[in-house]
């Protein structure tokens, strides 16, 4: 009964929160137990461009380390902002929150070629944080019981979070870098995108989906809205 109950919970989670969060994991786990190796993970451009190792694309944002304080840190964020974000901003609208983090993600390994990060999970839980803190800017938020403050404050606190326990804080530049370039790409210069993107039907229906979707987003004045 109380597996019956565990699942009837588990099976409440929003399904992209379910699949995200399930899939590091795992991959943690099979790394912990030794059936895969780090080496086989992490973003590497000339293995992903010259050997074809696309695999590597995704599986650098399902690592978060080994078991340790570390790991269940981020996987409560991961849970978390992912699941609020889900239930709350991205409603009803799964495709385009699979969009969000398809974009956020190409971003990422752009930034992460040029600052030679290797894994980019955390990288990407920050922006899934930076993105909530600016679309709820009148939630008060408690930091480990210590501080109190605006939710738009939450990144830059996580940050200075990161830099005390001795960590770069490389990746978690690179959520607002990767969150306003969002912004600014959909919204600035969607003309840009359908032009890319062509003009058949079906082309077309995908276009106006995502850019109505990242419209009510993240509206067109950014600034009236607080989102960059």
């Amino acid at each position: 009964m109380a597996w019956q109950g565990l699942a009837a919970e588990f099976l409440q989670v929003p399904a992209v929160t379910r699949v995200y969060t399930t899939a590091c994991v795992l991959t943690t786990a099979a790394v912990q137990l030794e059936l895969l190796s780090p080496f086989q993970l992490y973003f590497n451009p000339h293995l992903v461009f010259r050997k074809f190792q696309i695999w590597r694309l995704l599986t650098n944002f399902l690592f978060f380390g080994p078991l340790g304080f570390s790991f269940f840190f981020n996987m409560l964020f991961v849970f978390r902002y992912c699941r609020m974000l889900e239930e709350g901003s991205f409603r009803g609208r799964k495709a385009d929150f699979v969009f969000m983090f398809l974009f956020g993600g190409v971003l990422m390994i752009l930034l992460g070629f040029l600052g030679s990060l290797f894994f980019l999970g955390q990288a990407l839980t920050a922006m899934l944080v930076y993105v909530w803190s600016r679309r709820s800017p009148q939630v008060r938020v408690n930091f480990f019981g210590l501080f109190t403050f605006q939710a738009p404050f939450l990144p830059w606190a996580l940050m200075g979070f990161s830099m005390l326990l001795g960590n770069s804080i490389l990746v978690d530049l690179l959520a607002p870098c990767t969150s306003q370039q969002a912004c600014r790409l959909h919204i600035s210069r969607p003309h840009l995108l359908k032009l890319v993107w062509g003009s058949t039907r079906v082309q077309g229906l995908l276009w106006d989906t995502s850019t109505t979707s990242w419209r009510m987003s993240f509206p067109t004045s950014l600034e009236a809205r607080g989102c960059c």
